[in-house]
């Protein structure tokens, strides 16, 4: 197996990891750091493996980090605004 989806293995092992521990904000955070670090190894895979394995990938991480996916398809539906409430 390649490095790259070696990296991906292992970011996928934490995320199952992280989403199993208690926390206090619904773990917004580690998705954050998920993602800091997800998005350097999905372009590293790209390279190394091509556009195909690639959005299989990002279409496993997507699985992975489905909330802050779906929240970011309702605010680019919104046009990027915020709503009334915020």
């Amino acid at each position: 197996m390649s490095l790259s989806l070696t990296f991906a293995c292992i970011w996928a092992l934490i995320a199952n990891v992280l989403a199993m521990t208690p926390s206090k904000d619904h773990h917004w955070r580690n998705a954050y750091i998920l993602v800091a670090v997800g998005i350097p190894i999905l372009g590293y895979i790209v390279v190394q493996h091509g556009p195909w394995v690639g959005l299989l990938v990002l279409a496993a991480g997507c699985s992975v980090l489905r909330w802050p996916v779906i929240y970011l398809g309702r605010w680019l539906r919104r046009g990027g605004r915020k709503t009334p409430a915020e």
